[in-house]
């Protein structure tokens, strides 16, 4: 499945405001440390560039003007390349192991009361990142502490 990279910044996007970041899941998916990392890396390295680029012109004038953009374009594009990551990790198919995960849950939640229709084909990453999040905000404590 090819994607375009405007979709998958797109996904990722939504990937990354609909993962939940609780503490339980760290250890489970690389996901949270990632979703971590891009969102410190677009409050800080947009402004780090700039500042890379003003001072490689102050101090070594015009004739360095490429380099800067060079090096100042890097700190832009790590964002990104995070947001991308996540985009395509949110189509990918949830392996075996993960399904029968997957399936556990959403069984106990729907005996639970919460309605949750099942997917036609295999889940994707999205799809556990919603059933999670659904799973942390309106079940209790108790309930997804036998989870994890």
């Amino acid at each position: 499945m090819s994607l375009s990279i405007a979709t998958m910044v797109k996904d990722g996007d939504d990937y990354m405001k609909t993962w939940p970041l609780k503490k339980e899941l760290y250890s489970m998916f690389p996901e949270c440390r990632v979703i971590n990392a891009t969102k410190f890396a677009i409050k800080v390295l947009p402004a780090l560039g700039i500042f890379t680029i003003i001072l490689l012109i102050n101090n070594h004038s015009m004739t360095y003007l490429p380099q800067a953009i060079a090096m100042g374009g890097m700190f832009f594009i790590i964002p990104l390349q995070g947001i991308i990551w996540l985009g395509h990790r949110s189509n990918q198919e949830l392996p075996p192991s993960l399904r029968a995960w997957y399936s556990d849950i959403l069984h106990k939640m729907q005996q639970q009361g919460c309605h949750i229709s099942p997917s036609n084909k295999a889940p994707r990453y999205i799809e556990l990142a919603k059933l999670l999040k659904m799973a942390f905000d309106d079940l209790d404590k108790a309930f997804t502490e036998r989870w994890f």
